[in-house]
Parts: structure tokens; sequence; C-alpha cells
């Protein structure tokens, strides 16, 4: 394997969860600015210009393995695990940052980027919401919910590694992640594709699924290009690392304003909230074959619906019954001036699902157009 020394200054980045929705954009931005880019994930990678690195998390003796040979100047995680508890998170995702960081430990990094999320201020998966939640818009500056949560287990891990090894770091706290990514446990951009592909096929309208207070309150989103041109800056510019920021795409908007935009693009019906929550496990239960037969039919390249859709994610962010805006003003003042609307974040997703087959293409178009 070759070592990645830093002997001519080229700067070198581990991109952890390389495969993810963060992590492939990560790779993607990096390697198109000249980086050397160590790829590690469970799944493969894309791009011939990147190195993949196979490790376990789970398992020190297998990083340190792996990683022996490398000297990775910048560190960029993304990696996480769903456990049936948080307890079990804690453990589980605590100890995978953990092990990596230790394996580092004999040639550590100039600078570890954690992606986390907005969990910090709702709280994790089985007390999300629940409690009293800070007030909106989100500021990194809130304490911690007195709850068991694994953003501030990961948190805790990082800077402990950081006193010991004299790295500097920076938290990137997202909210929901839009981006080009297949099996992922959290993809509300491909879902909603899929959702609306499967509403086309069937001559059905496109429901909105979630909560009243989703569909008529101001929320924001994080395209995944610009998260990674936030864990970038952070990881490089002058002093601004050893913080923790959020990460959002710097507009707002209201779902009843955005759904129609969403349907016009597939050539569905939008139908909106009413009388309740309409979630997509339950609109969308036993449609596997119908998405199978879409595969067939217009040469996709995923059949297994389950790998392009995460219904419960989606219905639990939609189904959320309180306002969810983000403040950037942080990362602003600290100089990141980087925006996207988030109703382009879509409509270019929805163009490059379509350009590499993931979902069909408009319609009229037949298989090859």
């Amino acid at each position: 394997m070759r070592s990645s020394s830093n002997t001519d200054g080229t700067k070198t980045a581990l991109v952890v969860g390389a495969s993810g929705i963060a992590g492939s954009a990560l790779v993607d931005k990096l390697a198109d600015e000249g980086w050397d880019v160590l790829a590690m994930s469970r799944g493969g990678i894309r791009r011939s210009d990147v190195r993949h690195v196979s490790a376990d998390l789970h398992s020190l003796e297998s990083l340190r393995k792996a990683l022996a040979d490398e000297r990775a100047s910048h560190v960029f995680y993304t990696a996480w695990a769903r456990m049936n508890t948080e307890q079990e998170n804690i453990e589980t995702n605590a100890g995978m940052l953990r092990n990596l960081l230790a394996s580092l430990g004999g040639h550590p990094a100039k600078h570890v980027a954690l992606m986390t999320g907005l969990k910090h201020y709702l709280g994790p998966f089985e007390a999300y919401a629940a409690g009293k939640m800070p007030d909106t818009p989100f500021r990194e500056s809130e304490p911690r919910l007195p709850v068991p949560n694994f953003y501030y287990a990961q948190e805790d891990e990082l800077w402990a590694a950081a006193e010991q090894q004299g790295f500097s770091w920076s938290v990137h706290r997202a909210h929901t992640v839009i981006g080009h990514a297949v099996g992922n446990a959290m993809n509300m951009g491909l879902t909603l594709a899929v959702q609306a592909s499967i509403c086309r096929e069937l001559g059905q309208p496109f429901i909105f699924p979630g909560s009243e207070t989703q569909w008529n309150s101001l929320t924001d989103m994080t395209d995944s290009g610009l998260l990674a041109d936030h864990m970038i800056w952070a990881a490089t510019a002058d002093e601004a690392g050893d913080e923790a920021y959020n990460i959002v795409n710097g507009d707002i908007f209201r779902w009843r304003r955005m759904w129609p935009r969403l349907a016009s693009y597939f050539g569905v019906e939008s139908v909106g909230y009413a009388d309740e929550p309409r979630p997509l496990e339950h609109q969308m239960r036993g449609k596997e074959s119908v998405w199978a037969d879409i595969a067939t039919r217009h040469g996709l390249a995923e059949p297994d619906l389950a790998r392009v859709a995460s219904w419960w994610h989606t219905d639990g962010d939609l189904g959320r019954n309180l306002e969810v805006v983000t403040d950037m003003s942080k990362s602003r003042l600290a100089g990141f001036t980087g925006y996207r609307r988030t109703e382009d974040s879509f409509i270019q997703l929805f163009d490059r699902y379509r350009a590499d087959r993931l979902i069909p293409a408009a319609a009229g178009s037949q298989p090859g157009d």
C-alpha cells in the first residue's frame, strides 16, 4: 500500500463513512480539489482516483492494521450505526470513534471533523423532542439536554483524543441531509423521489405524510455538498477549528410551499396535510413488487425498495410537532459564506438520480433516452 506521508505538502484526507450521503460528497469534493483521499466504508467507492480502506470500526486492531502505512493529515468522520436503544447507540458509536482516533495515535492528524446533527438539540430517537426543547433557531451555545445522547458521547471522545494527541477539531451539526447515496438509513431525498415515482406509476396523488406543524411551520435542510464544503472549511481555515458549528443551507421554507414543487417535478398531484398525518410506512406498505416492476421496465440500478427508501426516517422528520429552524450566525461570523437554495438542492438531486438510473426518467421518456 502506498504511504501517504505528506512529505510533498499534499493534504491527505481520511473520510470515514465514505459511501454515505455526507461521506460520498466529501470524497467527491476533496478529490476534485486535489487531495489524496483515503475512503473508509463498508460499501464500494465510485471513483478510481481515491483509495479504498477496508477496516472494522468496532476493532482497534483492524483499524491499526489498515492504517499502519497511512498518514492522514485530516480526518472527516461521518459514520454511524443505529442500535435499538440510546445506551447501545452510545456504546457503539462512541466506541467506533474512540477506536478510530486511537488507531491514529502514533501519527496524529492535524484536524478531525466530526459530523453529528440536530438531535444534539432535539434529543435521541427514544426521547426525541420529549421534554423542554431549546427555543428556535437552535444555537450552538445551547446546553446539552439532560438525557443520554450518543452525539454528546462522541464529542467527549473527540475532545479527549484532541487533548491527548494535539489535533484541532470541529463538530458539524447538520439538519436533515439530502444527497446522493444508496442503502442509507436516513435518506429523505431518495425516499421522496421513490414515493413520487411509485405514485406516478399507480396514478395516485403525492400525499404529504407528516404533521400539521411541519406542513405549516418554517424549517430548513442541509445539502450534502454544502456540508462537505463546511467540513473542509473548518478543517483548513485559520482560526476556525476547535468549535462546534451548525450547518444548514441558509434558506428557510415551509413544506406547504415545497411539496407542490416536488410534485410538479414528477408530474403527480400534490396533496397536503389534512386532518392527521399519513405516514409513508402506511402509504407505501406492500409496494415492494411495484418498485421491482418499475425497476425492471425502466432499467433501474436498484430493484430492492428497502435499499432506496427509508420510510421510517422521513416519517420521523416530517411528523415532528415542533418548529425546527437552525441558526448559522456562528459560521457566518467565522467566515463561512456557503449557501444553497433547498428547492434547487432537491431538483438537482432528482436530476442526478435520473441520470444514474435510480429513479425513472420523466414521463414519456424511454430507457436509454
